[in-house]
């Protein structure tokens, strides 16, 4: 094939790191530029990778939530439902979905003052559920 280049006789690149430069661009700095005598930057502390907040709970038992798994008019795929909740409004069912949705690695939504999660994923939102404060219960099939 004409046009295709040999391998053999390219010139191959070496990965030593190469000479050491015959100037030191940092020569003319207080210290001569020498690395012992650089202060060590102070390390910053690192912070906690950010988290779906849950709301704190204010005491022990926030109440009895059903946790169910239902097929009904889905068009046969599982979904898992959280009901029953007393004295919690909109916003923080959000972050409990928010939370149960990131837990569980699937979608969901708050519909009628329920928490509908794709997929059986009645373990995963029983765990976060009782980190919020609540008391889950199991129920249906």
């Amino acid at each position: 094939m004409e046009g295709v280049s040999d391998m053999s006789t390219s010139k191959k690149l070496t990965t030593d790191g190469g000479a050491p430069l015959a100037h030191n661009p940092f020569h003319a700095l207080p210290g001569g530029g020498s690395e012992a005598t650089v202060p060590a930057a102070p390390t910053p502390a690192r912070a906690a990778p950010a988290k779906p907040s849950l709301p704190a709970p204010e005491e022990k038992n926030r109440g009895r939530v059903d946790v169910l798994r239902s097929t009904a008019g889905r068009g046969g795929k599982t979904v898992t439902v959280v009901q029953g909740f007393v004295g919690i409004g909109l916003p923080e069912k959000e972050q409990l979905a928010k939370a149960m949705q990131k837990r569980c690695g699937s979608g969901g939504t708050v519909k009628e003052g329920r928490i509908e999660i794709q997929g059986d994923q009645r373990e995963a939102v029983v765990a976060v559920l009782r980190a919020a404060g609540f008391r889950p219960v199991l129920a249906g099939g």
